[in-house]
């Protein structure tokens, strides 16, 4: 048996040198910031407690967000943003325990402001340092997880392939087991020759993989009847690719193993920073924008009788419906024979009404609706009730864009997709978001709307 070097994920050395650097990365900063702002390392009592209470509530919380798991084969951007999404909930935390213990003092915001950014940079550089000398020793052979296959198919495979190109993953492919072949891979036996290779196998085997489609039930108990006596960890990999997935993954509930096929990002905490981003945006973008929804208000006014305001009801989370704001930009009886989708262009409008179409002005109001909790800034647009009955049968996956709130604006929106557009690359566009959700990627698409988003060609 091998020995493996000291940073090793099969152990708990790497989630004890994670928590070192976690904590310590909370004193330095702070020091580093009481420095930069104050010239003096040298802390008064409330923000020294401060500091304690900080490394106090990580020692309760990033274990709870999942943050010492094992991270080996996934992204170094999934785990930062894991971190920094930790560090920023620890300092919510400790400004909300302050504030309502009445301890906060405004003196001390530019303190707080510097320790947060310093915090943030100090924990990503630890934790990526840590991550890319891990794959520097595994890309050198060092820090290996020997794994075998259980499978002779296509899944089979393609998981070895996969386990093959990754070698900053640090996995290292033995064989497999199955009773056909594989070209260019080492067979070690048959499906019921498993335990006497582990038995009497003088290297070392860390993990069993077993790579067969759901549907060969009876083979994987048969197999895992085999595996009884093994020690190794045992993964499953189902053959679930032909699926549509929306954030697939595999949860524990009621004591229960579930496979994840179509779950909602906007769950737990997630929906609740959602909300969060969602109002406080949404307030600080109205009070921006209110001397030019009054202009725009008296425009409509003038340029056409009838109201200000264009309600109309739309289809949002779950299939709720809402009514939807716009600025009128078309006369009140645009629509007495009927609504009809799509063809914008051609509707009766006034020379304003135009103008605020085009440069999508009409839409602003929405962020009402997104105060009130119908909508959120980005997401799926939404559609009205009869179209969304329409379309539901006509374009495959319509109806999962409804896992999250409709937005003002999306992922299909700044990338040309809007108005009288390919409705499929529209939802596959709305797909996409919500299988890649994160608050980043919300920023990022509200960053992107201010340079493509507003004006568009497609916007009539």
């Amino acid at each position: 048996m091998e020995n493996k070097p000291f940073i090793s994920e099969s152990k708990l050395r790497l989630a004890l040198l994670h928590r070192i650097g976690d904590l310590a990365a909370i004193p330095v900063s702070a020091y580093f910031s009481h420095g930069v702002i104050y010239q003096s390392f040298s802390m008064s009592n409330f923000l020294g407690l401060s500091v304690a209470l900080s490394v106090v509530i990580a020692l309760w919380l990033y274990p709870s967000l999942g943050l010492y798991r094992a991270w080996r084969g996934e992204s170094l951007g999934k785990e930062l943003l894991s971190a920094a999404q930790a560090w920023t909930f620890n300092f919510l935390t400790l400004a909300f325990l302050l504030y309502f213990t009445k301890n906060a003092d405004a003196a001390h915001i530019d303190y707080f402001s510097v320790w947060f950014l310093a915090g943030l940079v100090c924990v990503l550089i630890i934790r990526g340092g840590v991550r890319i000398l891990l794959n520097s020793l595994r890309s050198k052979g060092r820090n290996k997880t020997h794994v075998v296959i259980v499978g002779d198919n296509g899944l089979a495979t393609s998981t070895i392939q996969n386990l093959r190109n990754a070698e900053w993953a640090g996995f290292s492919v033995k064989g497999y087991f199955g009773e056909g072949r594989i070209a260019g891979e080492s067979r070690l036996g048959g499906f019921h020759e498993i335990n006497d290779y582990l038995e009497s196998s003088n290297e070392s085997v860390d993990q069993i993989w077993i790579a067969m489609p759901l549907s060969k039930e009876k083979e994987i108990n048969q197999i895992l009847e085999e595996l009884r006596f093994a020690t190794q960890d045992v993964r499953l990999i189902p053959g679930i690719e032909g699926f549509r997935l929306i954030n697939n993954s595999v949860a524990q509930i009621a004591d229960m193993p579930v496979i994840n096929i179509q779950v909602s990002p906007m769950t737990g905490m997630n929906r609740f920073v959602k909300a969060v981003e969602d109002r406080v945006l949404a307030a600080l973008i109205l009070m921006l924008i209110s001397p030019v929804m009054v202009a725009l208000a008296i425009g409509v006014k003038l340029s056409s009788p009838g109201p200000v305001f264009y309600r109309q009801e739309r289809i949002s989370r779950a299939g709720k419906p809402f009514m939807m704001f716009k600025f009128r930009s078309m006369p009140v009886d645009t629509e007495k024979n009927g609504v009809q989708w799509g063809n914008a262009g051609a509707k009766a409008t006034n020379k304003f009404g135009q103008f605020i179409r085009k440069t999508s002005l009409d839409e602003l109001p929405q962020f009402l609706n997104v105060l009130f909790g119908d909508m959120s800034i980005v997401g799926p647009r939404p559609e009205r009730t009869q179209f969304v009955h329409e379309f539901k049968h006509d374009v495959d996956g319509y109806m999962q864009k409804h896992m999250v709130k409709a937005g003002i604006t999306g992922w299909a929106q700044v990338n040309g997709w809007r108005g009288d557009t390919d409705l499929s690359k529209r939802i596959e566009c709305d797909l996409y978001y919500i299988n890649n959700w994160s608050v980043w990627m919300d920023l990022k698409i509200i960053f992107m709307t201010f340079f493509k988003g507003f004006v568009n060609s497609n916007a009539k």
